[in-house]
């Protein structure tokens, strides 16, 4: 299995299943982020697309339909005993073959966090049925230690937008619109992940000089975007053309080349601390209160929503609930 190693980031060309098990220890990577193929004939995706792919690079390994299953559990059986306890794995599926990856994962000792759906634009045209313009990512825990979540890494929980409402909250919702990259005239794989999609989750779940892993670099975009926030990276291709077009790629790349770009969030008490509830928050916050409830979410979780919604603190939203039964009691 070749190998290439830069700026303390190793590239490998072989097999992710029989290499992990080759050259990474148990427990030593923190974050895996991979999009592995989708075994739908991706080497045929442009005809699905109306695409040119004059400028997409040749060499895609696809997994048969057939082998989809088997192939789904060894490899993520791999990235359970890779990863550390507390680390996480986020992996990007289409519809098509997400039930094998769901099978895959129930296999495992790894605890599910989030179902994350990633709404794109370019999706696939279609006249009589609905367009297809998403894909589905699946967020991950090993169970044993403590899990990286940086609440803060985006946008203070005290920090609001124009209309009041929480910038954490609404960067937070498993929900996430990000456009892909539109790259005319430039070399580029089949299917890249966005920048800002790699960003959000390197960001809420690492940190600097942490391990972060893909089992299938593909475009390599998921080893740049992480060297550029100043991550260690380990990750493996299978295609000879593809992983050589990576690595060169990779030369223009310097390490922390992200950092700066960051935004900056605002920390701090919350932006309503100390200020006077009025009538309107007292309302929306009793509404809002029941409605979570009636959704089944745990009064804790609800109370940490509406700490960012309304901008207060703990106590406070637990003090103006309890007026709120209070004044009911008496009705």
């Amino acid at each position: 299995m070749k190998s290439i190693t830069r700026d303390g980031n190793t590239f490998y060309n072989g097999d992710c299943i029989t290499g992990a098990r080759e050259v990474i220890e148990d427990g030593s990577v923190d974050l895996i982020i991979t999009d592995p193929p989708y075994g739908i004939g991706g080497d045929t995706l442009h005809r699905h697309y109306n695409r040119d792919e004059g400028y997409v690079v040749d060499g895609y390994v696809e997994i048969p339909e057939s082998e989809y299953g088997e192939f789904s559990l060894n490899w993520i059986q791999e990235a359970e005993r890779v990863l550390r306890p507390g680390g996480s794995i986020y992996i990007v599926s289409g519809y098509t073959n997400l039930y094998h990856i769901l099978h895959a994962l129930r296999q495992t000792s790894l605890r599910e966090v989030n179902h994350i759906i990633w709404k794109y634009n370019f999706g696939v045209y279609t006249s009589r049925k609905y367009v297809s313009s998403h894909y589905h990512i699946l967020f991950y825990e090993k169970p044993g230690g403590e899990r990286t979540f940086n609440l803060e890494s985006r946008y203070g929980t005290g920090e609001h937008a124009p209309d009041g409402g929480s910038l954490n909250y609404r960067d937070r919702e498993d929900v996430w619109v990000i456009n892909r990259e539109y790259k005319p005239g430039q070399v580029k794989n089949k299917n890249e992940l966005p920048t800002a999609l790699l960003t959000r989750m390197i960001q809420y779940s690492s940190n600097a000089d942490d391990v972060i892993c893909d089992f299938f670099m593909g475009g390599f975009s998921t080893a740049r975007v992480a060297t550029g926030l100043g991550r260690k990276f380990v990750g493996f291709e299978v295609s000879e053309t593809i992983f050589e077009n990576g690595v060169h790629d990779l030369q223009a790349v310097t390490p922390g080349f992200l950092l700066s770009s960051l935004r900056t969030p605002v920390l701090g008490t919350p932006k309503n601390q100390r200020k006077r509830w009025t009538a309107d928050e007292r309302r929306r916050l009793d509404r809002q209160y029941e409605e979570l409830r009636n959704k089944g979410t745990t009064r804790k979780r609800s109370i940490e929503i509406l700490q960012e919604e309304f901008g207060r603190g703990r106590w406070a939203i637990e003090r103006a609930l309890k007026e709120r039964k209070n004044r009911s009691s008496h009705l």
